[in-house]
């Protein structure tokens, strides 16, 4: 039996093209791929001095940033992608708020297998703030102002009171010589 048109059947390709077809192949080359991401990760994991240098930079900015007015997590993380381009102005006079940092706050690196990590520990977390990530050799800072510790004040009055909340007196009926206000005594029956 002939058949009338043999060019309707093609050969399926060689070897190679038919493991990069198939589904088992695919497979083993992403595994290949991430497993050379992984050994280039683990030979770039920054040394602990730069990522005490990038992150101690970053922390500055962060100080000089936030002097008088503190941002929300949009304007932390936009902040946090523009430290890792720039630098920190070293003329800037913020010497005073660096000791107080360096007085209350103690900056740790841990080195992981594949990545570094920088935390800030101070009394008011003692557990620690994640700071920066440091993999394939940079340094990505996750600074965030509230995470430092840079005055202290005492948060109770005798052992047995409270934490102070505030400092104004709801409970008294005084509101001071204005004439004009009164309490509020409620609807009128």
């Amino acid at each position: 039996m002939n058949q009338p048109d043999r060019g309707t059947y093609k050969s399926k390709g060689n070897v190679g093209q038919m493991f990069y077809n198939s589904c088992l192949g695919k497979f083993i080359i992403a595994l290949a791929v991430l497993g050379l991401l992984c050994i280039a990760a683990f030979l770039t994991v920054p040394s602990e001095e730069k990522m005490r240098l990038e992150i101690s930079d970053d922390i500055r900015q962060c100080i000089q940033d936030n002097d008088s007015i503190q941002g929300d997590q949009l304007d932390d993380a936009v902040g946090n992608m523009a430290r890792f381009f720039t630098r920190a102005d070293t003329t800037a006079n913020d010497k005073e708020l660096m000791d107080a940092f360096h007085k209350y706050n103690k900056l740790e690196i841990y080195r992981h297998s594949l990545f570094a990590t920088a935390y800030v520990h101070n009394n008011f977390r003692p557990e620690g703030t994640r700071v920066g990530i440091g993999i394939l050799g940079m340094v990505f800072p996750t600074v965030n102002f509230n995470d430092f510790l840079l005055r202290v004040a005492p948060i109770h009055r005798d052992y047995g009171d409270g934490v102070i909340r505030s400092t104004i007196n709801y409970g008294s009926d005084y509101m001071g010589e204005d004439p004009n206000i009164t309490p509020y005594k409620g609807p009128a029956e």
